[in-house]
């Protein structure tokens, strides 16, 4: 069902994968005119990618939306933002290849972004995840796609679904950061997705360019913006 609303329309949407590939699930959310959630839908995607979750959700709240009003659609995913901003007019220009001369990841699902943001209004706006008084609409997208992801299960304002649980993610008001211990061991490995890239473990947890964070103990690769998952590092080099 397309959302009709008001002059502007403010959302946010956010996808979710456990495990990377694993269990994944899409999610998007409309706000009302106090920018509180109004509206929302999620649904799993099986086995897929966190950036395929993403690019999911952005698809489907596009898809979600009347064409006709400006939107702005707040995100954590500098992935999904770059992919459909900054990458996708050279990706066009190369025939759908990276610099690299490589097929554009998740294809099919770039092109239909473009088909539905084709003479729209639309500004993207990123905000970072799990923040304890970070964007309340990105925060309810986010906990909306990690239970679908989790039970595999669709749910949304339309089907009368309860708000989903808080994201474990997220640290409590008030609630100390917590510091992993450092891990003593390096290792250069393949990345999940195949290829070529040096990874590490990483020492202390972090946060990724796609704006998810990494946990200490987990491999991550260099990027041009420090460090992150690897597959992000694959993608970013579009």
């Amino acid at each position: 069902m397309i959302v009709r609303m008001r002059e502007r329309v403010v959302a946010a949407c956010d996808g979710a994968s456990k495990g990377n590939p694993g269990p994944a699930a899409w999610a998007w959310v409309v706000a009302d005119e106090a920018e509180t959630p109004a509206r929302w839908e999620a649904g799993p995607l099986g086995r897929a990618t966190n950036n395929v979750a993403e690019l999911t959700a952005l698809e489907r709240l596009l898809a979600a939306t009347d064409p006709d009003l400006p939107l702005e659609i707040r995100m954590d995913s500098q992935y999904a933002m770059k992919a459909v901003t900054t990458w996708l007019p050279g990706w066009k220009r190369n025939g759908w290849k990276t610099s690299a001369g490589k097929p554009v990841a998740n294809q099919e699902l770039v092109v239909r972004i473009d088909e539905l943001l084709d003479g729209r209004s639309v500004e993207f706006r990123y905000v970072p995840a799990h923040q304890v008084d970070g964007d309340r609409l990105n925060d309810f997208a986010d906990r909306a796609a990690s239970q679908a992801a989790s039970v595999q299960e669709a749910a949304g304002s339309d089907l009368g679904s309860p708000e989903p649980p808080p994201s474990p993610d997220t640290p409590s008001a008030g609630a100390p950061r917590r510091r992993s211990a450092p891990s003593s061991s390096k290792a250069a490995s393949r990345p999940r997705g195949g290829g070529s890239v040096r990874t590490i473990n990483a020492k202390f947890p972090g946060r990724c360019v796609c704006g998810r964070p990494y946990a200490a103990g987990e491999a991550i690769a260099k990027n041009d913006q420090g460090w992150g998952h690897p597959e992000c590092r694959t993608a970013a080099t579009g």
